[in-house]
C-alpha cells in the first residue's frame, strides 16, 4: 500500500510557478473528524493529504469538548484504532446534580459504561501520532487553502506550504473538516446550502482549571446553571451560565469562584485558572453538507450547544459514514453511499440536535426564571423530576447521552 505522499505526483509548467500532485482525497482540518478521516483511509489502503493551517503545537494545544460517549469508544475499537483513545482519560462515571444545593445522583444506565472524558487534545495527538507513525501524509501551516473546481471532473485544492511554496492537489474528493468558521463551507455558493439556526437566551463562561474533578457535576440554580466537568485526572472545565452581553474580562478569578460555590451551594477546590472565554450557545445545520466534489463533516456541517457533549459524537459519525462511502468508491467503483452521504448523516444530526435542544432548555429553565419565565421552570423541574422518578425516560436519557439511539 502506498502512502497519499508517495502516491503524489509533482508537475509544473514554465507559465506556472504551482506545483501540482495527485491524491484521492484532500483532508482540510487536522481535527478530531479531519484525523480520524485520515486513520480510517489510511488503513484501507486509500490515498489522503491532511492539510492544517496551524502548527502542530497549536493544533496539539486547543483544548476543546473532551466527551467520547459510547459510540465513539466502540467505533475506534471497530475501526482497530483503540488506542488513540489511552493518556489523560477518565472514564465517565455517574455524575451529581445539584438543585437548588440539594444532590441528587443521576444513573446514566448501561449504556454509559464504556465513555470517556479524554480532552480533545490528547485525541488529536494520539491521532497525529497513530497517523504519522503509519505513514500518513500531514501538513502543517498550510496557508491560503481554497477548494475549487467542486462540481468539475476532478476539484483540486490550492494551498502555500510552510516554505512558501504554491501548491495545488488535484483530487477525486475534499472532505471539509475545518470547523464552523474554516474555508470549506464558505467555498460553496451561499445560494446552494440552506442554514437551520437557533440562538439560545444566553451564553457560557467556558473556563479551565487546573483542579481535579470527580464526579463531573452540574448545579441548576436561580442564579444561573453551573458545570464541574473532568478535562484530564489534573484538569476541570468549569461552566458559568452568564448574559449574551458578557465579557471574559468582566469575570476575575475571584467572581468566578465565588459564583461557583454559590450556585453548587458547596464548598468547591480552587486552583489555577488557565483559561477563560465566552462561549455562544446555539444549534445549527445546513443542507445538504455536500456539493459536488466536497463533503462537510463535523462543526462544518453542524454546530450543537455545549450542554449536551454530543459535538464530539456528531463529528464521528460524519467520519464513519464518509470514510465507508469514499472507500465502496474507492474499491468498488460504487458511489451510492457517497450520493446519499448528506441524507444518511441529516437525520442523526436532527435526532441529536433535538436531545441537545431539550437537555439545553431543561436544564437552564429549571433555575433561572429571567429568560422564559416561572411557568417554563415549573415544566422544566416536572421534566427533570420524571428522569429521576421513571425507568422509560432514564433508559431514552441513557441511549441518547451514550449515542446510540
Amino acid at each position: 500500500m502506498s502512502s497519499a505522499h508517495d502516491s503524489t505526483t509533482p508537475e509544473s509548467t514554465p507559465h506556472d510557478s504551482t506545483t501540482h500532485e495527485n491524491t484521492t482525497v484532500v483532508i482540510v482540518g487536522a481535527g478530531v473528524a479531519g484525523l480520524t478521516l485520515g486513520n480510517f483511509l489510511l488503513r484501507n489502503g486509500v490515498d489522503c493529504v491532511v492539510l492544517e493551517k496551524h502548527s502542530r503545537a497549536y493544533v496539539e494545544g486547543r483544548q476543546r469538548a473532551g466527551t467520547i460517549d459510547t459510540f465513539g469508544v466502540r467505533m475506534f475499537r471497530e475501526w482497530g484504532l483503540e488506542e488513540v483513545l489511552a493518556g489523560d482519560s477518565v472514564p465517565e462515571s455517574d455524575f451529581d446534580f445539584y438543585i437548588d444545593g440539594h444532590a441528587m445522583s443521576a444513573d446514566m444506565g448501561d449504556d454509559n459504561d464504556e465513555a470517556l472524558y479524554c480532552p480533545q487534545q490528547v485525541l488529536v495527538r494520539n491521532l497525529t501520532d497513530v497517523f504519522l507513525r503509519d505513514g500518513g501524509d500531514l501538513r502543517y501551516e498550510a496557508a491560503d487553502v481554497s477548494p475549487e473546481n467542486l462540481t468539475g471532473e476532478r476539484p483540486v485544492v490550492r494551498y502555500r506550504d510552510a516554505d512558501g511554496v504554491d501548491r495545488a492537489l488535484d483530487c477525486d474528493f475534499v472532505a471539509g473538516c475545518d470547523g464552523f468558521h474554516g474555508v470549506s463551507r464558505r467555498s460553496i455558493p451561499a445560494a446552494a446550502l440552506t442554514e437551520y439556526s437557533h440562538a439560545y437566551g444566553y451564553n457560557w463562561l467556558s473556563v479551565l482549571a487546573a483542579v481535579p474533578t470527580d464526579p463531573a457535576a452540574m448545579a441548576i440554580h436561580p442564579r444561573g446553571l453551573a458545570g464541574m466537568i473532568p478535562r484530564g485526572s489534573q484538569a476541570t472545565r468549569l461552566y458559568l451560565q452568564c448574559a449574551v452581553e458578557d465579557t471574559a474580562e468582566q469575570w476575575p478569578d475571584e467572581r468566578i469562584w465565588s459564583e461557583l460555590e454559590a450556585r453548587f451551594e458547596i464548598p468547591v477546590p480552587t486552583g489555577e485558572i488557565v483559561e477563560k472565554r465566552i462561549v455562544p450557545l446555539r444549534s445549527v445545520v445546513f443542507d445538504p453538507m455536500s456539493h459536488g466534489g466536497l463533503y462537510l463533516l463535523g462543526d462544518a456541517a453542524h454546530i450543537v450547544p455545549p450542554m449536551s457533549a454530543k459535538g464530539i459524537h456528531l463529528a464521528l459519525h460524519d467520519t464513519q459514514v464518509f470514510a465507508r462511502a469514499v472507500i465502496r468508491a474507492v474499491k468498488e467503483g460504487d458511489r451510492g453511499l457517497l450520493d446519499t452521504y448528506s441524507e444518511t448523516c441529516l437525520p442523526h444530526i436532527w435526532n441529536y440536535q433535538a436531545f441537545a435542544t431539550w437537555i439545553t432548555e431543561v436544564m437552564h429553565n429549571a433555575g433561572d426564571t429571567r429568560h422564559e419565565g416561572e411557568f417554563r421552570k415549573q415544566i422544566a423541574r416536572a421534566e427533570l423530576q420524571r428522569q429521576f422518578t421513571s425507568d422509560a425516560a432514564n433508559r431514552l436519557f441513557g441511549e441518547l447521552t451514550a449515542g446510540v439511539n
